[in-house]
């Protein structure tokens, strides 16, 4: 035989060696993880495939082509195999084609090189075409089932928007939500469906707040939703630079730093907005008549002169005031405010952040008024010493430890009452130490008289909170239409996907509320409530997990991913933490609904919400089990300040708990970085106001930006991913939002759900627009800061848009 011969079938016999190796270590990989699955309960394919790919690669390293048709009839099984469990969900799919077709296409080609007088090369190129055409027919399908459901809007309810706030949205964006109904609603109409694709960036302002080092390390998420008010833009940067700017060129006009320190940065540098507010009576041209007050990172109200950014003299100390006074010892970083304060009646209401799981005996988490004028302390409500008016008696400090309201409240003018959605006691997975005063108002909607500072009633929409579902989203205030006329009202959503509705004067809910059994079962059983609230209003309506919901990009991810849910601890709804295994909780704390809130057409009668999809992955871990793994010690203690390698709560100590937490958020696979839950994992969607019923509802995100190993993919599809910050719905019949992780700010046809317009913005959109309009025309403006949390890119750029004149 020629020299020649003998180095071509050499090279013939490596190549099919190569490929046999791959399909037997993949093979061996899915059998020995297929075997622990059926011994689980598990479903038995992983372990027929890895038998099938293993005994193709042994046939291939030995040269026979037997084993090219042993991988075909795996492969065939695998697809068989998808269609049956998934049916012609695309994303469900996935796993049992991606891969699988990855590994089809070079062992096909071992046809022409072990018998090549037997096959030519158009045979399995014609066969791999084919297989390919398969995979744009499933590509299709994904793009049909990302269709909205498209419903009808309902008929107009109102001619006029009912709004109880003195500053409404119109012309100026006034408050954090357009106004502090919250509505975030504006009636403007001159951006329409007809018009929005030829919307332009007006301009561009960077606030040069950026980190120090790599952006992508930071800690920074910039959220602010600027305030109009008149001819002025008023912003604040991710640490508390206020800001002025033209509203129709972007053009500075004023800025003042606070000087906050980068210690005091908590999980996220982050302010969400600030708080306008005009003195009654005051001339025009005399010093802070009108003001803009922002609270700190370092847990202080500032007042600034709204014409000059000038510190107001003649509120609290050189224009500031420290909430923090009261509260004891606090370490920086455990108290800040990242939400605008809420001003009813002159009274600046506010609450703060309090540092998630560190200790049982952090800081508390009292309510504050303060006269927005002088800054002086109107009130505190501390819950469990609610007979303290103001400051704690010498030597006594505000209750540790106790549910704080680190988001934004709303407030009706009329009423005098603020609305505040508090979150939980200090240490989140675990109860055993909480008062019945925390028991009571943990994760409940409280409103606050706006005078006394005392409760007038309460809303709870969890029985003893261990899974960190506190309330992220203001409620939006609206009149609500009933059959007996208009009921001063307003709509509540949560992290679980209710949705309630609550009549704002008594707090009695118009739709009624099912009390459900839950399971009692986990670390404290006995401390578990029996029965949860669910709204028959509107819920997500999450579906009960299953094995086959359980995601990846090749089976053999899929099957970890499965395996782990074979070995979790998962009943439903409300599965209680527990420390011998892992538990399964869905949605997890990203919501449902977080603060990114929800927006209210309220002529036309529809809700806008967009939602997270996605479950958490957690293990309650015993004390001296979370000392030997090294868990990080609570902020201002030695090796404190750490939140985990994985992000929000990955590792937190609970200190003073017998538990320290183990976070998986969104439940990742360690090696790649993808999600175990089948897409989607998020979405937005259309709700008639009247009914709460669904209008149109549609995942939300594409896939542009995520990836396995955190490489983007760049493509287009709807794939529906996580997001935080709100939506603005227009009397034009738009929806602005940004939100999502892959960088876009949309316009979408409130009628049909469909994306009518997209730009892609200079970092993550983690913030809620606003709309205004100056001489006529009108204006959108969203802040593209990004966030850590969300693996968007981190940037400082506030960017507006306009219809070109």
């Amino acid at each position: 035989m020629p020299q020649s011969d003998v180095v071509r079938l050499r090279n013939r016999s490596l190549l099919a060696m190569g490929v046999g190796a791959l399909l037997a270590l993949a093979g061996l990989v899915l059998a020995i993880g297929g075997i622990w699955l059926v011994f689980l309960g598990g479903s038995p394919f992983y372990f027929l495939a890895g038998v099938g790919l293993t005994v193709a690669g042994v046939l291939l390293i030995g040269g026979r082509v037997l084993g090219v048709w042993v991988y075909v009839a795996t492969f065939l099984l695998s697809l068989v195999w998808g269609l049956a469990e998934a049916g012609t969900d695309g994303w469900g799919l996935i796993p049992f084609v991606a891969g699988p077709v990855i590994l089809l296409i070079p062992t096909l080609l071992m046809l022409p090189i072990l018998q090549p007088d037997r096959w030519r090369w158009r045979t399995p190129l014609g066969a791999i075409s084919a297989v390919l055409a398969v995979l744009v027919i499933v590509g299709l399908t994904l793009s049909r089932i990302n269709q909205p459901q498209a419903g009808m809007l309902p008929a107009l309810i109102a001619s006029t928007v009912a709004d109880p706030s003195l500053l409404r949205s119109g012309t100026d964006w006034p408050a954090y939500g357009g106004s502090y109904a919250a509505q975030r609603y504006s009636p403007l109409g001159q951006i329409t469906p007809d018009n929005v694709g030829r919307l332009k960036r007006a301009w561009v302002y960077n606030t040069g707040d950026m980190p120090a080092g790599e952006p992508k390390e930071s800690k920074y998420g910039a959220e602010t939703t600027p305030l109009k008010v008149g001819d002025t833009l008023y912003l604040c940067s991710a640490t508390n630079i206020l800001i002025a700017l033209d509203p129709v060129t972007g053009k500075p006009r004023w800025r003042y730093d606070p000087q906050v320190s980068d210690e005091y940065i908590p999980y996220t540098a982050a302010c969400r907005g600030v708080a306008y507010h005009a003195t009654p009576g005051a001339a025009a041209d005399t010093a802070c008549a009108a003001r803009i007050i922002e609270g700190t990172l370092d847990g202080r109200l500032i007042a600034v002169d709204a014409r000059t950014g000038r510190p107001c003299a003649d509120f609290g100390t050189n224009g500031a005031v420290d909430i923090k006074r009261g509260m004891g010892q606090v370490e920086p970083g455990m108290v800040s405010i990242t939400s605008p304060p809420t001003i009813v009646r002159g009274v600046i209401v506010t609450g703060h952040q309090v540092l998630d799981g560190q200790k049982r005996s952090a800081p508390s988490g009292v309510i504050q008024g303060f006269d927005a004028v002088t800054g002086a302390k109107r009130w505190a409500w501390d819950m469990v010493n609610p007979q303290w008016t103001g400051d704690p008696p010498a030597a006594r400090g505000y209750a540790r430890g106790t549910p704080n309201m680190w988001t934004i409240a709303s407030g009706d003018e009329a009423l005098g009452l603020v609305y505040l959605p508090m979150g939980n006691s200090a240490v989140d997975y675990w109860s055993g130490s909480r008062s019945p005063q925390e028991n009571a108002f943990s994760t409940s909607l409280v409103a606050l008289d706006v005078t006394t500072g005392r409760p007038r009633w309460r809303f709870q929409t969890v029985r003893r909170d261990v899974w960190d579902y506190d309330l992220g989203a203001q409620a939006t205030l609206v009149d609500f239409p009933s059959s007996g006329g208009a009921v001063p009202a307003l709509v509540l959503p949560s992290k679980q996907g209710d949705i309630y509705v609550l009549d704002r004067r008594t707090g009695r809910p118009l739709f009624p509320v099912q009390e459900r059994i839950v399971p009692r079962t986990g670390v404290e059983p006995q401390l578990r409530s029996p029965t949860q609230p669910f709204s028959s209003y509107h819920t997500l309506a999450f579906p009960q997990l299953e094995e086959r919901d359980m995601w990846g990009m090749s089976p053999i991810d899929q099957m970890i991913c499965r395996i782990q849910f074979k070995r979790a601890e998962y009943r439903g709804p409300y599965t209680p933490p527990t420390a011998d295994k892992r538990f399964v909780q869905y949605p997890g704390y990203n919501g449902g609904t977080d603060w990114g809130g929800i927006a209210i057409d309220p002529v036309r009668g529809v809700i806008v919400a967009n939602y997270n999809d996605m479950p958490n992955y957690n293990r309650l871990v015993p004390r001296k089990e979370a000392e030997q793994q090294g868990f990080p010690a609570p902020r201002g203690e030695a090796r404190g300040g750490d939140m985990g390698e994985g992000g929000h709560g990955s590792k937190d100590p609970q200190a003073g708990t017998p538990y320290a937490i183990s976070v998986n958020p969104g439940w990742r696979l360690p090696l790649t970085g993808l999600l175990c839950k089948r897409p989607p994992y998020g979405g937005i969607r259309a709700i008639d106001l009247r009914t709460g019923r669904t209008i149109w509802d549609r995942p939300f995100g594409t896939a542009r930006r995520n990836g396995p190993w955190g490489i983007p993919s760049m493509l287009p599809i709807n794939i529906g991913t996580p997001n935080n910050g709100g939506a603005v719905v227009t009397a034009g019949g738009v929806v602005f939002i940004a939100a999502a992780t892959d960088n876009l700010i949309r316009a979408i046809d409130l009628k049909s759900g469909k994306t009518l317009w997209h730009d892609t913005l200079p970092a993550g959109g983690q913030a809620t627009p606003a709309v205004y309009e100056v001489n006529g025309k009108q204006y959108l403006v969203i802040m593209a800061g990004g966030h850590h949390f969300m693996e968007t890119p981190i940037g400082d750029a506030l960017v507006a848009y306009a219809l070109p004149d």
